[in-house]
């Protein structure tokens, strides 16, 4: 078997290992015994892609992730990761997750954007995307894991879709032009208990760099972001874990509030 032929294997291996967990509702190991660079993580996560768009899936945007340099540097990286955001992982605001809908969820407040043009350019500028954006919504992003007990390293999230689970937004646009996205306060709270508070400034100086970033680089993958599209651009303040009854309230300065419950396992 030549080294290709090797790797596509490998590929395909760690692929089946995320499909295992999704299907069984039981978290799967590492992958990173079988994959051990960025680049065919993000192979992995193409192939997972492909496997939901066959299934009829419809793809709605993207999430980004690591955009604290704390949790960059605990991974040993130095720039975020992307994942692909789908129709069916969307929950309307104050609706209920069910249980076990995600594998091992936790939760954080972001800023997402929503675009009403393409970014097709190889390098965008701030004045590209500030262009190509509608209107910005708080969000909740629930993330969750099938690797067991969050045991990750950067090719472990990124083969499982950024570490995605579901997502929430609220439903009052606003322009960009009416927000400071940068010091934007962030409060979550689980049942009025504060639980976790930030600022635009933590995602990467500004939500608008996260998601430039993220422009730039699905031009590169041939992943283009398009019109309509949803970027949820990265955690305002400390990811949360939920358990089953929690109820989550993010309020983000200029934005709004966007509100999330977590169904009692008996309700399954």
């Amino acid at each position: 078997m030549t080294t290709a032929e090797t790797q596509t294997s490998a590929i395909g291996a760690a692929a089946d290992r995320i499909l295992g967990a999704y299907a069984s509702g039981v978290p799967c190991p590492p992958v990173r015994d079988l994959i051990g660079t960025a680049d065919a993580a993000y192979a992995v996560q193409e192939r997972l892609t492909g496997h939901w768009l066959g299934e009829g899936r419809r793809l709605t945007g993207r999430k980004i992730g690591l955009t604290s340099r704390a949790v960059q540097a605990q991974l040993g990286v130095g720039s975020p990761d992307f994942g692909m955001l789908f129709a069916d992982m969307a929950v309307p605001d104050g609706a209920e997750i069910p249980a076990g809908a995600v594998l091992q969820p936790r939760a954080e407040a972001e800023v997402a954007l929503v675009l009403d043009r393409d970014l097709t350019h190889e390098r965008h500028t701030a004045a590209d995307l500030i262009r190509a954006t509608a209107f910005a919504l708080p969000a909740v992003e629930v993330v969750g894991s099938r690797v067991r007990d969050w045991d990750i390293t950067l090719a472990d999230t990124v083969a499982d879709n950024a570490s995605s689970g579901m997502y929430v937004l609220g439903n009052r646009p606003t322009a960009l032009g009416d927000v400071d996205l940068r010091g934007c306060g962030m409060v979550l709270e689980r049942r009025g208990e504060q639980v976790s508070t930030g600022t635009g400034a933590a995602c990467l100086g500004h939500p608008l760099n996260a998601a430039l970033w993220l422009a730039d680089t699905l031009v590169r993958v041939g992943r283009p972001l398009r019109a309509g599209d949803t970027v949820l651009t990265g955690a305002l303040g400390p990811v949360v874990p939920v358990v089953p009854g929690d109820v989550l309230e993010a309020r983000i300065g200029g934005l709004g509030d966007v509100r999330v419950a977590f169904a009692k396992e008996e309700d399954r």
